[in-house]
């Protein structure tokens, strides 16, 4: 496949479509590889990043002063332990299934109620 990219001449034609030279496709190949082969680490940030503001949200609940319920506790180490729990993309997908609306579809992320 070849990518094009667009130019200018000047005093010319305007956004002139040429194809690229073999060590631009060369390294516009390797910037995408880089970009694919990141996915599932970029996936896993996303899982950290949603599990600490999930766990922020209820720190609260750790004060000396509150008794945290067991069922928060127990959700609260389910959070803590998606990382070693799902190593693979597939698995990091499935945690960020989307409903319709956005919202995330598997149950980890809500909050039980008891």
């Amino acid at each position: 496949m070849v990518d094009y990219k667009q130019i200018t001449v000047i005093g010319g034609e305007s956004n002139k479509k040429v194809a690229l030279t073999s060590e631009e496709q060369a390294f516009k190949d390797a910037e995408e590889k880089a970009w694919t082969d990141g996915s599932a680490s970029r996936k896993l940030d996303i899982i950290k990043q949603l599990r600490n503001e999930k766990l922020q949200a209820t720190d609260w609940m750790s004060n000396s002063d509150v008794t945290m319920p067991d069922y928060i506790k127990t959700w609260r180490q389910t959070l803590r332990d998606l990382p070693q729990n799902n190593t693979t993309e597939s698995q990091y997908d499935t945690l960020l299934d989307q409903n319709v609306d956005g919202t995330l579809k598997n149950s980890v992320w809500t909050q039980p109620t008891e």
